[in-house]
């Protein structure tokens, strides 16, 4: 398997369908066009083929095919498409068709995102994100991935770099160059002049981070309280299907149920526990021990209680919910509902949905959306915060600046120390 080889792969979903395409990439994309449809359609104009097995001449379908010759493509080299029937038999003809020609050969999970980027059509940001696209489960996950493969940290990378490569062009200039006549004098004010609001906007973007890389996983809540109190009946009415078994035995939920919302936009995961209490048997403690490490890594804890009990912690944010309130009316203070009717059910998801918002946002300014990105802005900020200290003199100075443009060009997949010399040629006019 090399990067020279003609892959192809189907760029639909599998199984019967309306339509189905088959995307092929490569040198020899150009021949296998021409093999199945019987010519090669001008460049990015759909044109109707019947297209037809090379090695037996049969009829495979009626369909559309494409061709983007590269560079100008989305992977970068020649570049194909086939617009086929969706049924089985249709698509399982043509893989097979495309299987026999010599040269190609089936594509590796991810392999075209992975070509666009080698031939820089987008970069390392922008395939992972194409990722969470495809994950996306809710609009604002949506609109946080289309922002980011869009181009959105690419673009404040970019940034970030061109500020950090000019200061570190004035350095360079200053160590390697100082006593040449044509560069002039070296202004550490002017270096801190560009250096103290490159920090303070990496900062302001990590304090962002934490409700981005959030909005991926999903805002967690779970569903606490005593036994009986209603906890499965909850989460069956917010499902809306019978998730969890309901009965009036204590203790019949052992462990954790956990069900994916969509809330308000929002991706929320509503996980139901084991009844809090002190345990019948060795099972129900085991649910029970689960529960109460599950709690740590929660957002929002519903208590939910039919005699008003206040919660037990106050160190996690709680909703305090009563229910079975077609019995006994809400305490003051508390949310009431009754699952089995439905009263209360969009009071509570309202202000599930707030304290989601809250911490979530609606990822319309997402931009650190990964713990690897974050890692690498953490490196690059504390790095340009050292250099601004400056407490080892000119060459520590630019030494922390290479630091720090290397954990930014990390995030992007492109490191290039040669923008470096460029600057610094370009700029002072050396190389006479």
């Amino acid at each position: 398997m090399t990067a020279h080889d003609t892959i192809f792969a189907l760029g639909t979903g599998a199984g019967r369908a309306a339509i189905a395409v088959i995307r092929i990439s490569g040198p020899g994309a150009r021949q296998a066009l021409k093999a199945l449809a019987g010519k090669l359609p001008e460049p990015r104009r759909a044109t109707f083929a019947i297209l037809r097995d090379p090695g037996a001449g049969e009829m495979l379908d009626r369909g559309v095919a494409l061709f983007f010759p590269g560079p100008a493509s989305s992977t970068g080299e020649d570049y194909a498409e086939l617009q086929l029937h969706g049924g089985r038999a249709v698509v399982d003809g043509a893989l097979a068709a495309l299987q026999r020609l010599p040269g190609l050969r089936p594509a590796e999970p991810g392999e075209f995102a992975r070509r666009g980027f080698a031939n820089g059509k987008l970069d390392l940001s922008q395939a992972e994100a194409l990722a969470d696209l495809i994950d996306a489960q809710t609009q604002a996950q949506r609109r946080q991935a289309l922002r980011v493969a869009g181009g959105a940290l690419r673009r404040k990378v970019e940034d970030w770099r061109g500020a950090l490569i000019e200061a570190l062009a004035l350095l360079e200039a200053e160590l390697d160059f100082g006593d040449e006549g044509d560069v002039g004098a070296f202004s550490p004010t002017l270096l801190s002049a560009l250096l103290a609001p490159l920090a303070a906007d990496m900062r302001a973007a990590l304090r962002l981070a934490p409700a981005s890389e959030r909005m991926r996983d999903g805002f967690i809540v779970m569903i606490l309280g005593r036994p009986n109190v209603g906890k499965s009946t909850l989460i069956n009415a917010l499902t809306q299907r019978d998730l969890a078994i309901v009965s009036s035995i204590p203790g019949t939920t052992r462990d954790m149920i956990e069900a994916h919302l969509d809330v308000g936009g929002l991706p929320v995961t509503v996980i139901d526990t084991a009844g809090l209490r002190e345990a019948a048997d060795e099972i129900e403690r085991i649910g029970v021990d689960r529960t109460l490490a599950r709690v740590e890594t929660a957002d929002l804890a519903l208590w939910l209680s039919d005699a008003g009990e206040a919660p037990p912690r106050s160190d996690i944010e709680t909703i305090s919910v009563a229910t079975k309130i077609d019995l006994k009316p809400a305490p003051e203070g508390a949310i009431g509902i009754c699952a089995l009717s439905g009263e209360g059910l969009e009071t509570l998801a309202a202000a599930i949905e707030a304290r989601a918002r809250a911490r979530l946002g609606d990822g319309a300014e997402a931009l650190i959306v990964r713990d690897r990105h974050r890692q690498a802005l953490e490196v690059a900020a504390a790095s340009l915060e050292a250099a601004i200290r400056n407490g080892g003199g000119l060459e520590f100075q630019a030494e922390e600046l290479r630091r720090a443009a290397r954990a930014l060009g990390g995030i992007v997949g492109a490191v290039d120390v040669e923008e470096v010399l460029e600057a610094v040629f370009s700029r002072f006019c050396i190389g006479k």
